[in-house]
């Protein structure tokens, strides 16, 4: 990859990180313990309360997973072995990397292992 593709992707990785931790610093209230006092809230008002905790915790985790798979891509980046396939080592198509840029596995090697 030249010095152009991986300073775009760079950038990208860089501004979908900070995506995700403005999401992150905005979204703690909904993760929050829901109350379960039956006289301040009805009982269909908790179990929605409560399912949407359950959604938030679950985006939460899905977040920070995310969020590792771009750390462990810039440190890839740094370490000059970005957009190479961890399983067979050769380079993974540009197109699949502007598609999912945390990608770690070229097409092939992604089909034969799932």
């Amino acid at each position: 990859m030249t010095e152009l593709d991986l300073s775009d992707f760079k950038k990208r990785l860089l501004k979908h990180q900070r995506e995700l931790l403005d999401v992150e610093a905005s979204g703690e209230q909904a993760s929050k313990i829901v109350e379960l006092d039956q006289t301040t809230v009805g009982r269909l008002s908790r179990m929605d309360a409560m399912q949407a905790q359950a959604m938030s915790l679950e985006i939460d985790q899905r977040r920070k997973q995310e969020l590792q798979r771009i750390n462990n891509a810039l440190k890839r980046l740094e370490k000059g072995n970005y957009g190479y396939c961890q399983h067979c080592g050769e380079i993974i198509n540009p197109l699949r990397l502007k598609f999912s840029l945390t990608a770690t596995l070229c097409i092939t090697c992604a089909n034969e292992l799932t």
